[in-house]
């Protein structure tokens, strides 16, 4: 693991607490983000409401990472610790009456205090979905991005081979974004053409890395679909990737598109790639 991955020591679960490790799933179109917000909007604000009615106790949920307004997740990842004996598998039923319909705790476990759901992730998965304006249906509003028409897969492909590997990904990061270091290792990165439940054809931007920065999946899916529009080859993409400037992105995609599919903790997840790139 590399020294700018920058994760700071554990410490100990304080005497008297459990960590409950609380897998999520949420619909983004209702939230503004996963943040708390000064709106009161962001979904952690409502799982710590929630936890609070239940426990009594004032609690702070740490998430894996943030998600903006309007993503979606599949599986979020989160911990908080507590004093409360309710059994894990009470607190899931009752955390789900407590929560509004477009959010759903999946699964709650017990961990102990070496987990942390932030700070001891190995890889972060995220997926991408766009549909052509034909294939739209009523449903996908605001949960699949839409577009006049879908460009080759092929020159697509060709662009997300790029990003493979640990590489400074400043050209694709938002001038908003704090991290010190922009440097992120991606072990997978590949469309693919997929069907949705009615067997619409859609284009899926799967991508999985140690982490990413604010807009990077959006700012990198918008860059490869614009350029291979024009036809652009996997060249020039490379180019804009190593030039480290912010004004070579193209226009970032929509965030109804993008869902956080998976949080990993396995090291071996890390490991492959750091034998295979070093």
């Amino acid at each position: 693991m590399r020294s700018d991955w920058n994760r700071p020591s554990l410490e100990p679960l304080a005497e008297g607490f459990r960590r409950i490790k609380l897998t999520v799933s949420y619909d983004g179109s209702a939230f503004s983000g996963w943040q708390s917000q000064a709106n009161g909007l962001g979904v952690q604000q409502y799982l710590e409401r929630a936890i609070t009615q239940i426990t009594k106790e004032i609690v702070v949920v740490q998430g894996s990472g943030r998600t903006d307004s309007g993503v979606h997740a599949l599986a979020q990842v989160c911990h908080f610790d507590t004093k409360s004996k309710i059994s894990c598998n009470k607190f899931l039923p009752a955390l789900n009456t407590k929560l509004p319909k477009q959010v759903r705790v999946i699964l709650a476990e017990e961990v102990d205090g070496s987990f942390h759901s932030r700070y001891t992730t190995m890889a972060r998965e995220y997926q991408y979905f766009v549909k052509e304006y034909k294939n739209f249906l009523p449903f996908d509003e605001k949960h699949i991005t839409k577009r006049e028409h879908l460009p080759s897969l092929e020159l697509l492909n060709g662009y997300a081979e790029c990003v493979l590997g640990t590489h400074d990904f400043t050209t694709f990061a938002s001038a908003r974004d704090v991290c010190p270091s922009k440097w992120r290792d991606i072990y997978e990165s590949k469309w693919e053409q997929v069907s949705d439940q009615y067997g619409k054809m859609m284009y899926r931007y799967k991508v999985v890395g140690n982490a990413f920065l604010y807009h990077q999946i959006r700012s990198l899916v918008g860059t490869m679909l614009q350029l291979a529009d024009k036809g652009e080859s996997a060249e020039e993409f490379k180019r804009r990737l190593d030039s480290c400037n912010r004004t070579l992105a193209m226009t970032t995609a929509p965030s109804d598109g993008l869902y956080l599919a998976r949080i990993s903790y396995d090291e071996n997840e890390y490991q492959w790639f750091e034998e295979l790139h070093g």
